[in-house]
Order: C-alpha cells, then sequence, then structure tokens
C-alpha cells in the first residue's frame, strides 16, 4: 500500500527506507499529459497520526504540491508539524499543519477536516489528490492515541472522492493489524463506490476477528483532549492562511497578467476605407491621428509605385503605335460604310458597337503586353521584341480573326516559340 510520510533524502527513519509518496508525486508531473500543462497541481493529504515530515520536506519551497497533515502535536514522534511551519519561498501557505491532541473522535475531526479540505479543493484547485491513510489514527491502536472509529477515518476517503478529482489512495502506519486490515478494506469499498456487510464472512483468517467477527469496532470512552475553542482557533488560523494564496491558474476569475492583455478592438476598424477618406464625414477622434499620418505613408509609398508603373506602360505605348493605328483604321471603315436603307444601317450599328467593343479589348490586351515587354526584359532588346510581336498580330487581325482571344493564343504560340 505504501504510505512512508516519515522519509526523507537525508536519513532513513526506522522501516521507512523508501521515499515513495514523494516519488509518486514527482513522477506524476513526468507524464506526458501532464507536461502540456503547466497549471496542474497535486495536493498531498496525510490522516495519519504521525505529521508527514517527510513529503512536506521534499515540497516545503514549491507551490506545484501542498502538503496538509492532520496529526498529533506536543510530545510524540516525529515532533515537527506546528501550526506556523506554513512553507517557504515560493511555498509560503502551501504546507497546511493540524496539530491535535489525544482522544479526538469522529465529530471534533470532521469539523476540521471538511472546512479546511473543502476551502483548499477551491482555492489551490489540484489536478490530483494523494491521500495517505495510515490507520494508526484509530481507536485503540497500540501506538495511536486518537478515538477515530473506521467509518469516521473512512469518511475522509468519502469527502475526497466526491471533488471528482483523480484520487491515489495510500496506506501508512498502524500498529493493530486487525483493525488496520478493517480500515482498508473498508476503505477500498468507500472508494469503489461499493457497500459491505458489517458481518464478516469466513476466510482464511477469520479467528483473527473474534470474538465479535465484524467488520467495525466501537471507539472507546478515552478523553477528548480537543476543547470545542481549541478547534475553533485552528480552524480559523488555517482558513486565513489559505486566504492569502492567489487562485490557481486555472480558474476562471484569476487576474490577466497585465503582458497578456489583449487591445480592445475597434469597432470603426470594419470601414477602414470610409474611416481614412480625407473626403469622408465622418468625425475622427483625436486618438485616431497617429493612426491617419501611418495610411497617409503607405497611400504615398503606392502613389511612388504607380508613377514606376506608368513610366513602363508609357514606353509600351510608343512602341504599339503601328498596331493601334490598324484598330482604329478598322472602326473608320465601319462608319464610312454607312447606308441610308434603315435595315442595314442597323445592322452595319451593330457591327460598329461590336467593333469598338473588341478594340477597346485589343486595346488593353497590347497595352498590358507592351508594360509587361517594358518592365521585365532588357531595356537594349525591348523595341525590336516588341515590333516582332506586333507584325505578328498584324495578319490575324486585319483578316478578320482578330478577337482578343485569338490574339492571346498568337501571343502565347509567339513568346512559347522565341522562348524568354
Amino acid at each position: 500500500m505504501g504510505g512512508f510520510t516519515g522519509s526523507k533524502s537525508s536519513f532513513k527513519i526506522n522501516i521507512r527506507y523508501l521515499i515513495d509518496i514523494s516519488m509518486a508525486i514527482e513522477l506524476a508531473f513526468k507524464l506526458e499529459s501532464w507536461r502540456k500543462i503547466s497549471s496542474w497541481r497535486v495536493l498531498y493529504v496525510d490522516i495519519d497520526i504521525h505529521h508527514g515530515d517527510g513529503v512536506e520536506e521534499a515540497f516545503y519551497t514549491t507551490d506545484r504540491v501542498m502538503t496538509v497533515s492532520f496529526h498529533k502535536f506536543g510530545d510524540y514522534f516525529p515532533g515537527t508539524g506546528d501550526i506556523r511551519d506554513t512553507g517557504y519561498g515560493k511555498g509560503k501557505y502551501y504546507s497546511l499543519n493540524v496539530p491535535l491532541d489525544d482522544g479526538i473522535d469522529d465529530e471534533s475531526y470532521q469539523s476540521l477536516f471538511k472546512p479546511i479540505m473543502g476551502k483548499v479543493m477551491e482555492i489551490f484547485r489540484p489536478g490530483a489528490v494523494v491521500l495517505q491513510c495510515g490507520a494508526d489514527s484509530l481507536s485503540g491502536d497500540r501506538l495511536g492515541c486518537f478515538n477515530l472509529s473506521i467509518k469516521g477515518h473512512a469518511e475522509c476517503v468519502r469527502y475526497m472522492r466526491s471533488f471528482n478529482v483523480p484520487l491515489l489512495l495510500l496506506g501508512g502506519g498502524g500498529y493493530t493489524i486487525r483493525n488496520v486490515a478493517r480500515c482498508w478494506c473498508y476503505e477500498t469499498s468507500v472508494a469503489l463506490g461499493i457497500e459491505l456487510d458489517d458481518k464478516m464472512p469466513q476466510h482464511e483468517y477469520y479467528e483473527y476477528f473474534g470474538p465479535d467477527y465484524t467488520l467495525h469496532v466501537a471507539p472507546s470512552n478515552m478523553e477528548n483532549k480537543n476543547s470545542r475553542h481549541l478547534l475553533d482557533e485552528i480552524r480559523a488560523k488555517l482558513l486565513d492562511n489559505l486566504s492569502r494564496l492567489q487562485h490557481a491558474p486555472s480558474v476562471p476569475f484569476q487576474e490577466r497578467p497585465p503582458d497578456a492583455e489583449l487591445q480592445e478592438r475597434d469597432e470603426n476598424q470594419d470601414d477602414r476605407d470610409e474611416r481614412w477618406d480625407p473626403d469622408s464625414d465622418m468625425e475622427v477622434d483625436d486618438d485616431s491621428k497617429p493612426r491617419r499620418r501611418v495610411k497617409s505613408e503607405r497611400v504615398e509609398a503606392e502613389h511612388k509605385d504607380a508613377e514606376s508603373y506608368h513610366k513602363h506602360l508609357d514606353c509600351g505605348r510608343d512602341f504599339l503605335t503601328p498596331f493601334k493605328e490598324i484598330a482604329c483604321s478598322k472602326v473608320s471603315a465601319g462608319d464610312s460604310m454607312a447606308v441610308d436603307e434603315p435595315c442595314i444601317k442597323e445592322e452595319q450599328d451593330n457591327l460598329k458597337e461590336l467593333s469598338d467593343h473588341r478594340m477597346k479589348q485589343t486595346h488593353s490586351l497590347t497595352i498590358n503586353l507592351g508594360c509587361h515587354l517594358s518592365i521585365t526584359a532588357d531595356s537594349s532588346r525591348t523595341p525590336s521584341r516588341l515590333s516582332s510581336v506586333v507584325r505578328a498580330l498584324q495578319l490575324p487581325f486585319r483578316s478578320g480573326g482578330g478577337s482578343p482571344d485569338v490574339i492571346s493564343k498568337s501571343i502565347e504560340r509567339y513568346v512559347e516559340f522565341q522562348k524568354w
């Protein structure tokens, strides 16, 4: 079952030669699924009668692991676990110690356990809980001095299970063997949500549980030295310590760090053209003036690029003059063929509109071609190349097949042939 709470890396105490709890918690942080969630934490709870000094010492300076120990404090081994021991550095207030006196019963124990652990779960928000269920806090233990029943001890398991957080249950101390077996058997059933009969069935070790042969054992009538006033002071002090902690990073209402704040979206940015148009009647507040200056600088840069583009375009127009004269002569020829007959005139008008349409498309195509040649080709060879293209295109245009599609295909074939 594990659960050696007093084990330390520097020395070993009695039979506690393995730091199994600390190793289990450290291993949890190495799991692949946990490494992706940096905000996950582990909560360690110890209900053994002895203080969980080894686990507390292992994580005394970190805020990733919180340790909570309910134990006998005073003239009792190991002598540590004062309520004032709260952690150090980043681990300040992440170590909680609940010092108790002899004879504490179920009611007094739960009056501390549930309020404190409920607040811990609210503030710390662990990704997993490790619960050490030492049975030496039961009534009748040979070394213990508490007066808890098995049901009262198991109520801690039931309560931690109610938070629906991954829960690792460990054993611990316990020196009356038959009561240890009773306790962990019943707490296993609580963890699984199964009710067991109090009457013990026949088994190999049945005689060890005589003379009553039952699962539960009644607590004794020993004196409870934990006064109501003492319990209230302990509870108030520990809840005050918890109030000093920041909520876990995964809690939705945690304040966002200043450097992670996102700028609020400006609703007016949806219509940016209207907003930055100098002729717009839309009012612009003073806070937006720097953005207008940035916008103006960008427009000026684009204007310079446009001037450079038009210079290359004018160069292309000079070389395409012969081709444009041919296109204009075809339109003029169409106008001179008008006759008086209404039907022929209507047909001629249609032909004129078609010719105008072809002329505009062809003109645009040739201008773009000239611009392309003047920009991409070598300036010393551009005139001869462009003249060759114009001469190659005159024949299909004069023959009546000079539609933009035909000219475009002719250009593509010519470019492929010349291997530009």
